[in-house]
């Protein structure tokens, strides 16, 4: 029969393009359920979805498959934690001459306030860890120490977005949304991208800390709640009947296919049908990721679920672990939110502050530790601690022992992911305010990260405003080898 056309087209065309192409949708939906499409490799599309969140390959074989990023908000105090200044002792209230700058302004000198707490070596490697992280320090043999650490700002917010984003300025991508845009995820059923806040609330520049900047919104990160419902607003209208529900995600699923995207030449369409298929899987998997039901009372001792002090963040790392399970790619947990001594800001009362959040956070990081490793996934799971700057060696003010912002020099630690434990890499001077031996910077942060994952911090790209945009910036960036 002939194929003339109407109008021009063919008209196999014409069916194609009718009802703006939903006709081809569906027939690339039955196609596709009786694995007619074939990917390049010869390898079974069928259910494969498709699409910005399908799984890619990395530029190298990688160490993890997941990274859980432990966010202490507000800049906990390196000299009162994990970086151990002997020769501080007994400088208690004496004057001396150092350059700080953090929220008061530039200041030449100040009064000393001395470490509050006691270090104690701790593992094989010796590590002197203080009292606020007893249970932490008993893995030091897991750990690399960075004490090196150095950032572009002294000011919460924008130093809040480099640690996020590896820029100062708003508007870019974050960590997490350059790694599910450079590897997918491997669950197509819940976020590649998950942040969990903490209950007195975000911190500051809020959603801008886990935004997909330019790229598509598929990218940005999920807020997910530890009570209730783990997602708002994912539930589907009432007047919805489940038959109609239906419908939607058979259209969906169909318009899902790589060809007619393909086709169709959107990015933003594929985004947008990526995004709408997700949220309609995660009505289902996301409450069943978040029911600790199935966990045991041992496991739930271990993180300190039951107990008020470390059920909190207790049950945010245990769902932290149960995420990496399914295959999320990229997790954060903040510990602190809002403003004051809601996080780890201490200008005022440093032992009331520190004792606060260490003693909240302590056992739960610990046992996730524990939990990882007997479960095997420690392995192929990064995991990062620390804030956006730490904490200098003078008080703040004439009276009382807070301590101003220092982003001279900080600690911030990894474990897992082929990362070297018992380690400790750089150091800061004899008080601790700024980075004097292997600085590193939040950059080498990032680049150690993204080449655990598998991508090269220096070729991993995205086309925008005319240039090839990263997460490292222009200039060549290297991890950090000496822990790898």
């Amino acid at each position: 029969m002939s194929q003339k056309s109407f109008c021009g087209r063919t008209r196999r065309e014409f069916i194609w393009e009718a009802g703006a192409g939903f006709g081809a949708a569906a027939l690339s939906g039955m196609l596709g359920a009786d694995d007619f499409f074939q990917s390049a490799n010869g390898n079974d599309t069928a259910g494969a979805l498709p699409g910005p969140m399908a799984v890619k390959p990395p530029h190298f074989a990688p160490k993890a498959k997941s990274v859980i990023f432990l966010f202490m908000y507000g800049g906990p105090s390196h000299i009162d934690t994990f970086d151990h200044k002997p020769l501080m002792k007994g400088m208690d209230g004496k004057t001396v001459d150092v350059k700080t700058f953090g929220r008061g302004g530039h200041r030449s000198g100040g009064r000393i306030v001395e470490p509050r707490w006691d270090f104690k070596p701790y593992g094989q490697c010796g590590k002197q860890v203080s009292s606020l992280f007893p249970n932490v320090a008993r893995h030091v043999d897991d750990i690399a120490f960075l004490h090196s650490m150095t950032a572009d700002s002294p000011i919460h917010g924008s130093a809040m977005l480099m640690m996020n984003s590896g820029k100062i300025l708003s508007g870019n991508p974050s960590l997490g949304s350059w790694l599910t845009y450079g590897l997918g995820s491997e669950n197509q059923n819940l976020p590649g991208f998950v942040v969990m806040l903490d209950p007195t609330g975000g911190p500051i520049s809020g959603a801008k800390n886990w935004s997909s900047g330019y790229m598509p919104a598929t990218y940005q990160g999920t807020v997910f709640r530890s009570k209730g419902a783990p997602i708002l607003d994912l539930a589907p209208p009432s007047d919805l009947t489940p038959i109609a529900q239906r419908r939607i995600l058979d259209s969906i699923q169909a318009a899902n296919h790589r060809h007619l995207v393909q086709n169709a030449g959107e990015e933003s369409l594929a985004s947008r049908i990526s995004s709408y298929e997700l949220a309609y899987n995660m009505q289902s998997t996301a409450p069943e990721a978040v029911d600790l039901s199935g966990e045991t009372a041992e496991t739930r001792a271990l993180y300190g679920v039951d107990q008020p002090r470390t059920a909190d963040f207790g049950t945010r790392c245990l769902l932290a672990r149960r995420l990496v399970q399914r295959g999320v790619r990229f997790i954060q947990l903040y510990s602190g939110g809002a403003h004051n001594d809601d996080n780890w800001d201490a200008h005022g009362d440093l032992e009331t502050n520190h004792n606060k959040h260490a003693g909240a956070t302590d056992q739960p990081i610990a046992a996730l530790l524990t939990d990882l490793k007997r479960t095997g996934l420690l392995d192929e799971t990064l995991v990062v601690w620390g804030g956006e700057f730490g904490r200098q060696p003078t008080a703040e003010y004439a009276k009382g022992s807070g301590r101003d912002h220092n982003s001279f020099g900080f600690t911030m630690w990894m474990a897992g992911g082929g990362i070297k434990g018992g380690i400790s890499h750089g150091t800061t001077d004899e008080l601790g305010s700024v980075a004097v031996e292997n600085p590193l910077h939040v950059k080498n942060l990032h680049a150690t990260i993204l080449h655990q994952m598998g991508l090269d911090p220096n070729h991993l790209s995205y086309f925008y405003s005319g240039l090839d945009q990263k997460l490292v910036g222009v200039e060549e960036v290297e991890p950090i080898h000496a822990i790898i």
